[in-house]
């Protein structure tokens, strides 16, 4: 039922002059980014996902200090043509986090966990806007959308993180927090699921 309500939501702005570019990018925060990079690495149309951290200063942009203003964030470069930013939405509302936690995820707590999208363009801005209104409106989630939108530049983490969930697939907080989501999305979107390669 979730999923045909944002279906619905999705209609009211299809994407138009983006299908013209080959590339863009998005940058969302929602949790762990180990459970966000790996979900959005099956997603057909993204070309790469990076972790890092958004919305603090580059001096702070590191694990350590993550806590000091950051988010956990993923940036994903994906071609339009294949996959929408309203689609990328649709699957970080739906199988990526809970947008309805204030300042955590799973068994992460703490605001660098919180819910945020940073636009990367005024229209990504107005659209995600526009999103999180329509859903809220439609009372598609039991509890308010806590998903802040925030601004801010995008730093990668430290390499150990990246790839993480696809280097470890066994480690426990991946077994337990990150490969249900995976499996939730391939389940739930299977025209935009890919293996890995």
């Amino acid at each position: 039922m979730k999923r045909l309500i944002i279906a619905a939501v999705l209609t009211f702005a299809a994407s138009s002059s983006a299908a013209a570019a080959r590339s863009e990018t998005a940058v969302f925060a929602g949790g762990c980014f180990w459970g966000m990079e790996a979900v959005f690495e099956h997603v057909k149309g993204v070309k790469d996902v990076v972790s890092g951290y958004a919305g603090g200063s580059a001096t702070d942009a590191h694990y350590e200090a993550a806590g000091s203003g950051h988010a956990e964030a993923v940036l994903i470069t994906f071609d339009p043509a294949q996959v929408s930013y309203a689609q990328l939405l649709q699957v970080f509302f739906t199988v990526a986090h809970d947008p309805t936690q204030v300042n955590r995820q799973g068994p992460d707590e703490g605001p660098s966990y919180r819910s945020a999208i940073f636009p990367q363009s005024v229209g990504q801005e107005a659209f995600a806007k526009a999103f999180i209104a329509r859903m809220n409106g439609a009372h598609v989630f039991k509890a308010p959308i806590a998903t802040k939108i925030e601004h801010g530049g995008f730093y990668p983490a430290e390499d150990y993180h990246q790839d993480f969930a696809k280097k470890h697939p066994a480690y426990p907080y991946i077994v337990f927090n990150d490969r249900p989501k995976v499996a939730a999305l391939q389940k739930r979107f299977p025209s935009l699921w890919k293996a890995w390669g």
